[in-house]
């Protein structure tokens, strides 16, 4: 009997259709039956031994909910037996009537089996399941975007690191890191399995994107570091299975039925009994020729416009040219975002490292980026280089001109007729989560309500040293150190101020957005244990942003 395992992932679903992926033990016909009678079915396809579908249901019914099953070759495989889990449904939207709500956030380590005290806190997402699960028919996400590292390939488990022992000698490179696709399907076991995770991630669709923890810490941080790293024997491998399980996992589920029906990649790996080579001839484009391949991707929500850009694979590392996004990909972001700007009343643009950042951190980030540059000569452009690879000083601001585009389209899609309510900057990574408020000089500020909402981690740990750092990157020390820096690097400084105007928080936090008409509500809930041994999401601050 084929067996499920892995899945059900409830990726997309609009007013009439929805796109769910699995995992299969062997070849097998996967089929997505509704309560109300939609359905769909497709044939699995092979990567590397493993079989995946992503089964498109067609004929839901416009603002329902529906549960649903999934049979392989006939056979029953969910729900599970004796599940303690609410049926997963399919909740389809009906227009702008009810709003949108976005739950977001980023960085999760897998949760320990459940026999094991966890060392990092509760899993917001295990949490935020446990929520849902209690009373089903109350508020849940209508998309859970996922803003990288959903996966660590460069900071295993001890479960992990046991398996790996077993298959491999640890004392070879890259040790206790995963070397190639099978390793890789290993990550996404653990995490995806955790029951409670499996059963959200059956019930709330998502959006997703990598960030450097998919692949390894500080990927493409320079030009210097990836010509170092492509003379390690085992670096191309590691690479190429890295965005070929990310293909699998996460970026197929990412696209409309429409776009997933034109996809010449999907095609080609659907057109063969085993698709690992043209996969693989994809990954190696986009490693090769990062401007031939795009990541990111645009989803529309009623009047809710999200982008997910991708801000690892599309960099220009060339120290005379940095940029956050190639040409092509920039030209793309524009292109989305001046998209016939009236259709939407808010703008949510998905980048998984901040744009603004505490003052003192941004200025350190412009200063490297100047030294590495050779402003200050070949000495400090050395310290530079080590800095930033030590450091992590590789967001926005160490693109400076990137950083400037950005505010500038930005400014431009928050202005004119038709201007959304707000404009909107969601991102993880740094482990702490903010509110921060962009203002432009007088006369250049947009109409719509601009902010950069930050949520990290969902479940990771967050040193005491990170903590008081980031505290004084706020401070008005922090900032005067940070000019500075500013003046060492004489570098320019940046043509739009930002205050925090919340947090920093810390902990292991999940950020929902409430969007109705032209009103928006956020609210930030923290995972917290209770002197029982029970976790719970508990709301940590509460606020309208526009109305």
């Amino acid at each position: 009997m084929t067996k499920l395992r892995l899945g059900p992932l409830l990726r997309y679903a609009d007013g009439d259709s929805a796109t769910v992926w699995i995992e299969t033990s062997r070849p097998c016909t996967a089929e997505v039956r509704c309560a109300d009678g939609a359905r769909g079915d497709t044939r699995t396809f092979q990567i590397a031994g493993h079989h995946y579908a992503l089964i498109p249901v067609t004929g839901l019914t416009p603002g329902a909910a529906t549960a649903y099953e999934v049979l392989l070759d006939g056979a029953p495989v969910w729900p599970l037996p004796d599940s303690p889990f609410p049926p997963a449904t399919i909740r389809t939207p009906d227009g702008d009537r009810d709003g949108v709500r976005v739950a977001f956030g980023s960085c999760r380590w897998a949760a320990p089996p459940a026999y094991e005290k966890d060392p990092v806190g509760p899993d917001a997402l295990d949490t935020l399941a446990a929520r849902i699960a209690a009373d089903p028919a109350a508020e849940r996400p209508d998309v859970l975007l996922l803003l990288g590292d959903q996966v660590y390939a460069d900071e295993t488990s001890e479960a992990t690191r046991r398996w790996l022992a077993a298959r491999r000698d640890l004392a070879e490179p890259p040790g206790d890191q995963v070397a190639d696709y099978e390793e890789y399907t290993r990550l996404y076991y653990e995490s995806w399995l955790d029951p409670e995770v499996r059963w959200l991630l059956s019930t709330v669709p998502t959006c997703m994107i990598f960030d450097d923890h998919d692949v390894i810490d500080d990927w493409n941080t320079s030009a210097a570091w990836l010509a170092d790293m492509r003379t390690t024997p085992w670096w191309r491998e590691r690479l190429l299975s890295g965005l070929m399980s990310y293909w699998v996992h996460q970026h197929l589920g990412n696209l409309p039925p429409a776009e997933l029906a034109a996809d010449p990649v999907y095609a080609a790996v659907r057109a063969t009994p085993d698709g690992t080579d043209a996969l693989r001839a994809h990954a190696a484009r986009a490693d090769q020729a990062p401007d031939s391949v795009r990541w990111s991707y645009r989803r529309d929500f009623g009047r809710v416009r999200v982008l997910m850009v991708d801000t690892r694979a599309a960099r220009v590392l060339d120290e005379d040219s940095r940029s956050m996004l190639n040409p092509g990909e920039e030209r793309w972001l524009r292109a989305q975002v001046l998209d016939d700007p009236g259709a939407y009343d808010h703008l949510l643009i998905g980048t998984s490292l901040p744009w603004l950042l505490p003052h003192l951190v941004h200025d350190a980030e412009a200063w490297d980026a100047a030294l590495c540059r050779g402003e200050r000569g070949e000495r400090w452009a050395r310290f530079g280089e080590n800095l930033r690879r030590a450091a992590d000083l590789e967001h926005w601001a160490a693109f400076p001109e990137s950083f400037e585009s950005l505010a500038a389209l930005i400014a431009r899609a928050g202005s004119g007729d038709g201007a959304p309510a707000t404009v909107l900057v969601l991102s993880g990574d740094v482990h702490h989560a903010y509110v921060a408020e962009p203002s432009w000089p007088t006369g250049k500020a947009p109409a719509a309500r601009v902010l950069q909402l930050t949520c990290s981690p969902v479940h990771n740990s967050i040193p005491r040293s990170m903590r008081l750092g980031f505290r004084f990157g706020w401070s008005r020390p922090g900032r005067a150190l940070g000019r500075w820096f500013g003046r060492h690097g004489r570098g320019a400084r940046p043509s739009i101020d930002w205050r925090r105007t919340g947090g920093p928080w810390f902990g292991n936090h999940l950020m929902t957005l409430t969007l109705r008409g032209r009103s928006a509500r956020l609210r930030l809930d923290r995972a917290r244990e209770s002197r029982g041994g029970t976790a719970s999401l508990e709301t940590v601050t509460e606020s309208e942003l526009s109305t």
